[in-house]
This record gives C-alpha cells, sequence and structure tokens, in this order.
C-alpha cells in the first residue's frame, strides 16, 4: 500500500468551553451573597460598569447599557425582573407564566454614599464581647508568668464557640517547647475561669467543673457523671446500683445535672450568622393558583457605561488602550447578559417546582411528591446539571416557610396498592405524626409503624422506618418507653 499525502475535510460537533460560558456556569450556581462579592470585584476591575443609579445623570438608565432588553420584557439585569403566576394546576402549562410586574429598585438604590452626619460611633464601639476576649482579660490577671501566659493564650486559642478545648495537649505541648505537666497545669487554671465548665475537653469535664464550683462532686455524682451514657438512656436501675443512692436521689442528681450549662461559651457573642435571604417567593392567590417573584433584593443592578466608553474610546491613543477598552466593553456585556439569563433561569425553574408541588404550598408535607431533577430539565427544556447548579443554595419563601429548591426533590417510595408513589419527605412526615401521637402506655415499634403505614397504603421495609426515624434523631421505642415513663414518675 502506498503513502500518500492528501487533503480532507471533516466536520464535527463540538461544545467549547468559551470564558463567558464558563462564567454564566459560574454565576448560575453562586448564592445571592456570593454572587454580590463576585459583582462587587467586577465592578472594581470594569471601568465600565457600574450601579445602577450611581452615574446621576438623567440619561443614564436601562437604555445606557446599549443592551437590547427582550422583547416585550423588562431589563431583569437593569433592577426589574418577572412574576410568573402558576395555576393551581400542576399540569397545566398555559398557565405557567401569565403576568409579568416591574419592580422599580429601592429609594436608596440612588444613594451616593453615607455623609459625615450619617456616621454612627456607636456602631464602631458597641461589639459584643467574645469568648476568647473574655478568657483573655481574665488570663491577664491569673497568670503573670510571661511563659505560662503564652501558653494560657495557645490554649484559650483552641477554645471552640461552645467552650470546649479542642486541642490535643500533647500537641501544644511539643509546639510549644513546655512539658505536658507545665500545659496541664496552665488548663487547671484556666478551667476556673468565668463561664464555669469554660475549657474542658469533653462534656464530662464541663459538668465536673460546674459541679465542683457548687460543691456538689460528691462520689455518687462523679459516679454519674462519668456515666452520662446510661443517663441518656434512662437505665435507672443501674445508675442507682453504680451510684449506691435510693431512686429520690438519683431523681435529684438528674435533675441538678440537667440544670448544668453543657455549652458555657454560647452566652458570649460569636461569629455573626448570616440570616437565609430568599431568592424567590411564593405568595398564594385568592383563586388557588400561585405567584412566583424573583427577590429584587438579591439581583445585581448594574449598567454599561456606554456614554464613558464612548468619550475614553475617542481619546485612547494607542492599539494596546484600545484593545484593553474593547476587552472591558465585551466583558462588561457578557456579565450583563449572564445576571438576565441567571434570572430568568432561576424563575424559570423556581415555577416548575411550584408546578410539580402545588399539593405541598396548598396542604403541607404530606402532600409532597416524589421529584428529581430530569423530571423539571425535561419540563423547561433544560439540561440536569443546570437544574443542579440553580438549585443549590437558592432558597424560596413560601407561606409554609422559607426552603431550599433542593428540598422538593426527594426520592419515591412505592404505594402498597399499586397507585401513585409516596415521596420520601412525606413518609418521614407520617412516621413524626405517629410517633408523637403515641401515648405512654402504647409506644410504637418500627415493625408497628411499618403496619400502619401499610394501611395506609405506603409499601416501606422496617429497615427503612429505623433509618428515617434515626435521621429525625427520634430514639427507639425502648428509649421513648424509659423517656415516658420518667416523664410520668417525675414530681
Amino acid at each position: 500500500m502506498a503513502l500518500t499525502q492528501r487533503l480532507e475535510l471533516r466536520q464535527s460537533h463540538a461544545l467549547v468551553m468559551t470564558p463567558q460560558l464558563m462564567q454564566a456556569i459560574k454565576l448560575l450556581q453562586l448564592s445571592n451573597l456570593d454572587l454580590t462579592a463576585y459583582v462587587d470585584e467586577e465592578l472594581e476591575r470594569n471601568p465600565l460598569l457600574e450601579r445602577t443609579g450611581e452615574a446621576g445623570r438623567e440619561g443614564d438608565g436601562p437604555g445606557a447599557s446599549g443592551m437590547p432588553a427582550p422583547e416585550g420584557r423588562p431589563d431583569i439585569a437593569n433592577g426589574a425582573f418577572d412574576a410568573a403566576r402558576v395555576g393551581s394546576s400542576s399540569r397545566s402549562g398555559g398557565d405557567e407564566i401569565a403576568h409579568y410586574s416591574r419592580w422599580t429598585s429601592s429609594e436608596w438604590a440612588g444613594a451616593r454614599g453615607a455623609s459625615a452626619e450619617d456616621n454612627n460611633l456607636e456602631a464602631w464601639v458597641s461589639a459584643q464581647m467574645t469568648l476568647t476576649d473574655h478568657l483573655a482579660e481574665q488570663l491577664a490577671l491569673a497568670i503573670t508568668d510571661p511563659a505560662r501566659r503564652m501558653i494560657g493564650q495557645y490554649l484559650i486559642d483552641l477554645v471552640d464557640e461552645a467552650g470546649y478545648l479542642a486541642g490535643d495537649l500533647a500537641v501544644a505541648a511539643d509546639k510549644l517547647g513546655a512539658s505536658f505537666a507545665e500545659i496541664d497545669a496552665v488548663l487547671a487554671i484556666l478551667q476556673t475561669f468565668d463561664p464555669a465548665g469554660v475549657c474542658a475537653r469533653n462534656l464530662a469535664e464541663c459538668l465536673a467543673i460546674q459541679l465542683k464550683e457548687r460543691n456538689r462532686f460528691d462520689p455518687a455524682m462523679q459516679a454519674l457523671v462519668e456515666h452520662l451514657d446510661l443517663v441518656a438512656k434512662r437505665e435507672v436501675a443501674a445508675l442507682r446500683k453504680i451510684c449506691g443512692v435510693s431512686d429520690e436521689d438519683l431523681t435529684d442528681m438528674i435533675a441538678e445535672i440537667r440544670r448544668l450549662n453543657p455549652k458555657p461559651g454560647l452566652a458570649f457573642g460569636s461569629v455573626v450568622v448570616q440570616p437565609v435571604v430568599p431568592d424567590v417567593f411564593v405568595r398564594p392567590r385568592e383563586d388557588g393558583g400561585f405567584t412566583i417573584e424573583l427577590n429584587s433584593d438579591t439581583l445585581p443592578k448594574i449598567l454599561v457605561n456606554q456614554h464613558y466608553h464612548a468619550e475614553v474610546v475617542r481619546t485612547a491613543k494607542s492599539e494596546h488602550d484600545k484593545g484593553y477598552l474593547a476587552d472591558c466593553l465585551q466583558s462588561a456585556t457578557w456579565l450583563v447578559r449572564a445576571l438576565d439569563q441567571r434570572a430568568k433561569t432561576i424563575l424559570k425553574v423556581a415555577t416548575e417546582i411550584v408546578r410539580q408541588q402545588d399539593g405541598f404550598f396548598a396542604h403541607g408535607v404530606q402532600h409532597l411528591r416524589p421529584l428529581n431533577l430530569k423530571t423539571i430539565a425535561d419540563a423547561i427544556g433544560m439540561h440536569e446539571s443546570t437544574v443542579s447548579r440553580v438549585t443549590a443554595n437558592k432558597y424560596m419563601a413560601t407561606n409554609r416557610g422559607i426552603f431550599e429548591l433542593k428540598y422538593f426533590f426527594t426520592s419515591a417510595i412505592a404505594a402498597a396498592g399499586g397507585g401513585e408513589a409516596h415521596s420520601a419527605e412525606a413518609v418521614r412526615y407520617r412516621i413524626r405524626q405517629l410517633i408523637q401521637a403515641e401515648s405512654p402506655g402504647d409506644v410504637l415499634s418500627d415493625e408497628t409503624i411499618v403496619e400502619r403505614l401499610h394501611a395506609a397504603g405506603v409499601e416501606i421495609a422496617r429497615r427503612t422506618v429505623a433509618k428515617y426515624r434515626e435521621a429525625m434523631r427520634i430514639p427507639s421505642s425502648m428509649q421513648r418507653k424509659r423517656e415516658k415513663r420518667s416523664a410520668l414518675c417525675a414530681p
């Protein structure tokens, strides 16, 4: 066979991950807080980007971006969004989006900055004292030796928010070049600090420190603290034998243990917990349907300043400057379009979720249907990976509370009569209801719960009931029986 050279033309399709496509995918899976931080970085990096209302010119507005808004619809990236009205029927395709509403930006959006008289000095000095600061102040008074004070500060830095010492003393001794006895001696001093029980290494030591301060750490109480696992299981007979006390004394000792603080460090300030800000609002309508709206506060309101771009381009002389401006314009345009597409995609996915789970919004969790990503993806004509990114770190505010979008995706459990499958979350809700309704004299075993669920049309195995019960942190039937009897016998 002769070897020859020749030219051939081949046509193929391939997905090219352009920087713009990667940016759109990244924005889609960001939470509202991460998205705000990302947009802030872009505003600092790109001189052609600005927030809506910052320019201070009458001509600046949605039209100043130089981007045509979608035909017949407002530009979501410039501060408006669509409100989809969903009918009560979960299979009515014509009612998916029946109304659009324009939301204007807040009157505060045009604020150019805080004036000097707006500075509140109290906001700078009213910070809450943390546990670390509180312990450090006591350390300065309790220990004067510089070496021991350094050891004490190191150990204080290892204390978590609950007040427990999270580190290993052996590792601390090796790192600080001190003996284990020296580390242990400093720890003993720290454990005398306020609040009582702080710097303990486990729950038993925390309770023992508090009992010693109250002068109640006698041998019987010490034996009780060393067997907290039996206290949790309510093994009264075993505890009575170990402690060597009567039933009445044991009841008093357990009551005193319960009055102690298992997490003394939580009384002080810690890291501020950021509240969940919903991305979507779902409101019931009088006709039985639901109105789905994007939260305008979570949508960055930015635009491309075409006027500034035109002025700068006229003064640019070198090709490098012109290329830089062209890159900035392209990057800004793509960012605005990506934000617009992100908002539309979230609204579309949320709308379909409400259509599929209309029973939950109307009647409660027991009417939650089995749902997976493929069902939503097929209904809205998108890929499953896109739906997965949209539902990550996104929250929906409903008339029944705030839920992550992933909450509405539950596995299916077969029906006993071959009918419509049940949602796993709805089955867990039924199990919780059955256990909450049980009486002290008739505590339901897992097998009994299975029988009652079978009678209600749910085909489920006993091990599945046990798995769901443990996931909800519900104790076993024997432990629940002990707790209910102890509650009845308590004075």
